[in-house]
């Protein structure tokens, strides 16, 4: 590598160098702040995603490859880092009020959030299947430390390790899908195995390898037969961190989803076939098991499966108004998503955790401000006009019918009518029991402000969707 072309990947990459050396500085700085000063974490964190945040948009004007062929910086990654500084940002905010009651206010806790952070930031960036891997394990490694953070927790601890063991398994997975492919194509690269399957007879060892990639990718978004983790890992891991799992993670397994099966592989292999059938089973088993929870996180966690499926039908889709729909349902999910897990850390005061279904009776009786908010995040994740999340729904199904796909978009709506149940339940909780118990909820102004800023974006989209769709849209593999 020259000079010229070491100078310009570095460029390519200045923020997520920014990150993980912040994330270095911060442990170090960490080890010097005394108890009752971790205010000073919180806000250097804040500063050092800001700080990549600008980076990312001054860099966002051209194309800008980097490494030799493993990395690039194009408005498709710039609008995934924006869903992930997002995501980062208000789970920081978030854990301000939380960190006091559960005592996890050290440097670890911010470090590990800013090294899940970089990694996601690679994997929207990767264009390569080993640099896809490198960040899928900083992105993994740290959250499985993260979901274990409550160390006195026997369940926390449970969640961790079912989690480590099953995401090294998938990992192992994927990584033998991605031998395969090199066997087979000759390079890593995805553009490398485009122009070895362009033209060629479908491969059944390329099916193979499609196989196991999707299993190891599949897993990170939690979609089935790979989301046996995810409520234990949801229900035994700190609330926020829960909410980070929901949205950044996430969003970064769909990041290389699209551009692995939307680029290269899917036109060689039908993997089309193969995610239609992972959509309408994820979303199928996340909505009917919420049915049936009683913990609000766990609730969640079959919530967020059944959204993953809904996404995967954007995926089946394709084309630029099918990764577009998929885009815009992942900033949207953020929004709402990360409102409701705020709503549940002002709940969780003293012996009261907020945890339970039943926790929610009558709360519009005795906090009616909260009720509101909990009832915009339950409407907004059940699809119900004019929040955020019905347009979500709706450019997805846009795009699947405009592609022919009329059963997948019949199957999407039925089972999101199942799914709208157990939100409606819970509104009718809130509204129309009496409560059980009276409670203090755990209120700050930073908590107040970040809740303020998710109702804002999840009415916001909702207003103007079409403005955020033509984002979306823009930011195609670089438009």
């Amino acid at each position: 590598m020259t000079a010229a072309a070491l100078l310009q990947s570095i460029v390519a990459s200045l923020p997520e160098i920014v990150v993980v050396t912040g994330a270095c500085i911060l442990l170090i700085l960490g080890q010097l702040v005394r108890k009752g000063q971790e205010q000073f974490l919180l806000s250097a964190s804040v500063a050092v995603v800001l700080t990549a945040a600008i980076l990312t948009i001054m860099l966002a004007g051209e194309v800008r490859p980097a490494y030799t062929g493993m990395f690039i910086a194009d408005r498709f990654s710039v609008f995934f880092k924006m869903v992930f500084y997002l995501a980062t940002v208000l789970t920081l905010l978030l854990s301000r009020k939380y960190a006091e009651i559960e005592g996890i206010g050290n440097s670890e806790y911010h470090v590990l959030l800013l090294l899940a952070l970089s990694g996601m930031m690679i994997m929207a960036s990767a264009i390569d299947l080993l640099s896809i891997y490198v960040g899928l394990e900083l992105m993994a490694l740290c959250t499985y430390v993260l979901t274990g953070f409550l160390r006195k927790e026997r369940r926390s601890n449970e969640a961790a390790l079912k989690y480590v063991i099953l995401g090294s398994a998938s990992t192992g997975i994927f990584l033998y899908g991605v031998s395969l492919v090199y066997g087979l194509t000759g390079t890593t690269q995805l553009d490398g195995v485009a122009a070895a399957v362009t033209g060629a007879r479908p491969d059944p060892g390329l099916l193979l390898a499609v196989v196991f990639i999707v299993a190891g990718l599949v897993f990170k978004v939690g979609a089935v037969p790979f989301h046996m983790w995810l409520p234990d890992a949801y229900e035994g891991a700190p609330t926020t961190i829960t909410a980070f799992m929901s949205v950044g993670p996430k969003a970064a397994g769909f990041a290389v989803i699209l551009r692995v099966f939307l680029n290269p592989l899917v036109a060689a292999s039908n993997a089309w076939i193969i995610v239609a059938v992972i959509a309408v089973a994820t979303m199928a088993l996340g909505s009917f098991s919420a049915l049936v929870q009683d913990n609000f996180k766990r609730l969640l966690a079959y919530s967020s499966i059944a959204h993953a499926g809904f996404a995967l039908f954007g995926v089946v889709a394709g084309g630029a108004d099918g990764i577009a729909s998929v885009m815009l349902y992942l900033l949207i999910y953020s929004f709402m998503n990360l409102g409701i897990f705020g709503t549940i850390i002002m709940m969780r005061n003293g012996n009261f955790s907020g945890e339970t279904i039943d926790d929610y009776a009558g709360l519009s009786r005795s906090h009616p401000g909260l009720a509101l908010l909990m009832l915009l995040y339950l409407f907004s994740l059940a699809g119900i006009p004019p929040t955020a999340g019905f347009f979500a729904k709706f450019y997805v199904l846009v795009a699947l019918v405009e592609q022919g796909f009329v059963i997948l978009a019949v199957s999407a709506v039925l089972l999101s009518v199942v799914a709208a149940y157990f939100y409606i339940r819970i509104a009718m909780l809130i509204y129309m029991r009496e409560p059980k118990r009276l409670f203090a909820p755990a209120l700050s102004p930073l908590l107040r402000a970040t809740l303020a800023f998710t109702a804002a974006g999840t009415i916001g989209i909702g207003l103007f969707p079409a403005w955020f769709l033509r984002l979306a849209q823009h930011s195609v593999f670089g438009g």
